[in-house]
C-alpha cells in the first residue's frame, strides 16, 4: 500500500495514477472524502493533524507527500508530516521538493521545503527528495488568457528556463515509490527549457491571438501579485521566489537527475482542451 497526499492536486493525481497504472493499491489522503480521486483507499486528514496522517501513513510501503504554500501554515504542517512519519513506522518517504530546497532561506517559499526535508531526515526513514523545476502548467495561472498579457518577473524575458509537466513530476515520484533506493538521495528533474517569451508564443499559438509580453520591474512585483489576487504574505513570498530565480541561485545538486520529457506545447495544449 502507498499513501498519496495531495492526490486531488496535478501532480499527487499523477502520482496515484501511475502507481495505480503499475498495479499498486493507493491509498488517497485527502481533507473531504467527498473529493475526487483516481481510486483506492481512502483516509481523511489535514495536512496539519498528526494523528490523521500517522493513521493514513500506517502499514504502507511508503507515502508520498507535499507541502502546500500557504504563505503561514508551513511550519505546523511540516512538524505534523515529520512527526506521522516517525509515528507510523514507514520506511520510505518520497517528497515533492524543488530546486533549491538545498538552501535555508533567501528563496520564498522554497525554504519551507528545505525544512520538510530537513525534518524527514531526522525521522530516520528513508527520503527521495524530488526536486522540481517550475511547473509548465504555471503559464496557465499568469491571467495571459483572460487578459492577452504575459506577465513576466524578471530582468528579461529571453533568460531559457527548465519547465516539467506535472505529469512527468507524478511519474517520477511513483517509479521512486516503486523502486525505494538503498539510501535517503535528492533526485534531480530535468525538463525541457524555455524562455518566458517562448512560453508566451507557444500559449498565444494555441489560442489563436498574440500574447503581449510585459517584464514587470522588481519594485512592483509584489503589488502586481496582489492586485492578482493573492494575498499579501503569499506576494511576498512568491516576490522573494522570483528574485531568488532572477539571482540564478536555484540549481540542480543533487545526487542522481530524472529527465521529463513532456513538452510545454503538448501540456497547455492538453488542459486547453479540457
Amino acid at each position: 500500500m502507498f499513501a498519496v497526499t495531495g492526490i486531488t492536486g496535478r501532480v499527487g493525481g499523477a502520482a496515484a495514477q501511475a502507481l495505480l497504472a503499475a498495479g499498486a493499491p493507493v491509498r488517497a489522503v485527502v481533507r473531504n472524502p467527498a473529493s475526487a480521486h483516481p481510486g483506492g483507499e481512502v483516509a481523511v486528514s489535514d495536512l496539519s493533524d498528526r494523528t490523521g496522517l500517522s493513521t493514513a501513513f500506517s502499514g504502507c510501503r511508503g507515502v508520498f507527500v507535499m507541502l502546500p504554500f500557504t504563505g503561514g501554515a508551513e511550519p505546523t504542517m511540516i512538524e505534523a508530516i515529520a512527526a506521522a512519519v516517525a509515528d507510523s513506522g514507514v520506511s520510505h518517504v518520497v517528497m515533492l521538493s524543488s530546486t533549491g530546497a538545498d538552501l535555508p532561506d533567501g528563496t520564498g517559499p522554497i525554504r519551507w521545503l528545505h525544512h520538510l526535508e530537513q525534518a524527514l531526515h531526522a525521522t530516520g526513514a528513508r527520503l527521495t527528495a524530488i526536486r522540481s523545476p517550475h511547473f509548465q502548467e504555471k503559464a496557465l495561472e499568469t491571467g495571459a488568457v483572460e487578459s492577452g498579457v504575459y506577465p513576466v518577473f524578471a530582468d528579461s524575458a529571453d533568460v531559457p528556463l527548465p519547465m516539467a509537466a506535472t505529469v512527468d513530476v507524478g511519474a517520477a515520484a511513483a517509479r521512486a515509490l516503486l523502486t525505494p533506493p538503498a539510501a535517503s538521495e535528492v533526485v534531480d528533474l530535468e525538463a525541457p527549457a524555455y524562455t518566458e517569451r517562448q512560453v508566451a508564443e507557444i500559449l498565444g499559438k494555441l489560442l489563436g491571438r498574440e500574447l503581449t509580453v510585459v517584464t514587470v520591474p522588481q519594485p512592483a512585483w509584489r503589488g502586481a501579485l496582489a492586485d492578482a489576487g493573492l494575498p499579501p504574505e503569499l506576494a511576498s513570498e512568491l516576490a522573494a521566489l522570483y528574485d531568488a530565480d532572477n539571482r540564478g541561485i536555484l540549481r540542480p545538486c543533487g545526487d542522481r537527475r530524472v529527465r521529463c520529457t513532456t513538452e510545454l506545447e503538448q501540456t497547455l495544449r492538453d488542459l486547453l482542451t479540457r
